[in-house]
């Protein structure tokens, strides 16, 4: 058995600004803002727009502290993650330390929501930083 991609579940882009965010995502695109939500844990504002089976993540900085801000102070706007949504997060987790692949999390966390998830180092996917995540 082979842990399998199912989909993209979202793209996460840092903001500095979200009002002028949307002001290009939803007001130019016309992508409708599903939700606003803070996010305390995170410490971070997201803007949910689902679009075609995934989801655009707008995702501000609500500290001068957060892992956000510190990002986004580093790098500046633009894209901070891809999410892959997985079928058995352990299975894949597993299969990607065989093969040397560097990953952030060495085991899954556990969202509010009691959804699984990880990240993968940017240094082993050619820059970008990747998210598992297990529905």
């Amino acid at each position: 058995f082979m842990p399998q991609i199912k989909a993209i579940n979202h793209e996460a882009v840092v903001v500095e600004d979200m009002e002028k965010s949307l002001a290009f995502w939803r007001d130019a695109l016309g992508i409708e803002l599903h939700e606003l939500r803070d996010v305390p844990a995170e410490r971070s504002r997201v803007a949910f727009l689902p679009l075609a089976g995934a989801e655009v993540e707008l995702v501000m900085p609500t500290t001068d502290d957060s892992g956000i801000a510190k990002y986004l102070a580093k790098r500046g706007q633009g894209m901070h993650h891809l999410c892959l949504e997985v079928d058995d997060i352990d299975s894949m987790m597993t299969q990607l330390k065989s093969k040397n692949i560097r990953l952030i999390n060495e085991e899954p966390r556990t969202a509010s929501d009691g959804k699984k998830y990880a990240f993968i180092h940017p240094e082993s996917t050619g820059g970008v930083l990747v998210e598992l995540y297990q529905t």
